[in-house]
């Protein structure tokens, strides 16, 4: 901490919670007690209602959602928001969907955070990437199936002179692909993999609002999952599940369904 940091006085300290993917029996028993005790509640889109109740009645909150094309606060807006709420106020809960460290930029704004001098913490939760594959039935890994996963978000734009994201290596490099945020740029993601050499007879399942009572699943192939998508309407918030694991489903849920 250089100088100018170190004379910043805060009251406060911001605790980036994971609230998880939905279910709130998949909070923390951490991230739940500062729910419980918080003065400010900065909350994202996808955080359930069943968890936002769990807020203390007294705290402030605030909504900073960020769904696509539809941004409450933009990112710096919403650092910006919990330097000052840490300037007056004790406990300040930024609380993220899933996990803040996968995809939920947490990182970014925790490093924002220590650059101006503010005490910040993480709570990790469980990310909609485990989670909404084993409600739906998926193992991501299996001894006879996969013993690799590569977790990749899929919101990046198509056509980008320089994509971040190396498909080429992921259809080659893991047995189990799980996208995040994918489903708007579903089409270019499948052809990249095509193109990469991933068979298309590969397996793929889509899970929407995974863990939640209105969870769906949209089961197909590489080569079927785009047009089956398209005829059901099938929409985000949903991530995308790749490779054999995807046929333990209906062995995994007929299992469960019988006992």
């Amino acid at each position: 901490m250089n100088q100018e940091q170190g004379e910043k006085n805060y009251l406060g300290k911001v605790y980036l919670v994971g609230a998880g993917p939905g279910d709130p029996g998949l909070l923390t028993l951490k991230g739940k007690g500062l729910l419980e005790g918080a003065d400010v509640v900065v909350y994202d889109a996808l955080v359930s209602p069943q968890i936002l109740a769990m807020i203390n009645p007294q705290a402030e909150k605030i909504h900073a959602g960020k769904r696509r094309g539809r941004h409450s606060l933009e990112q710096a807006e919403i650092t910006q928001l919990l330097i000052n709420k840490a300037r007056n106020h004790a406990v300040i809960v930024r609380l993220k969907g899933g996990d803040p460290f996968m995809f939920g930029r947490g990182g970014e704004e925790m490093e924002e955070l220590l650059r101006a001098g503010v005490a910040v913490e993480v709570v990790p939760g469980v990310t909609s990437g485990i989670a909404a594959p084993a409600y739906a039935g998926i193992p991501l890994t299996h001894r006879d199936f996969s013993s690799s996963v590569t977790f990749v978000t899929g919101h990046e734009a198509a056509g980008k002179y320089r994509p971040i994201v190396n498909w080429q290596a992921i259809a080659q490099g893991s047995e189990t692909i799980v996208i995040y945020m994918g489903i708007h740029n579903l089409p270019y993601i499948i052809e990249q993999l095509q193109i990469a050499g991933l068979n298309p007879d590969t397996p793929v399942a889509l899970v929407r609002w995974g863990t939640r009572p209105e969870q769906e699943e949209l089961i197909g192939q590489l080569n079927t999952i785009v047009p089956q998508a398209e005829t059901s309407g099938f929409s985000a918030p949903a991530i995308a599940v790749i490779g054999a694991v995807v046929n333990l489903r209906s062995i995994l849920l007929g299992s469960t369904l019988s006992d």
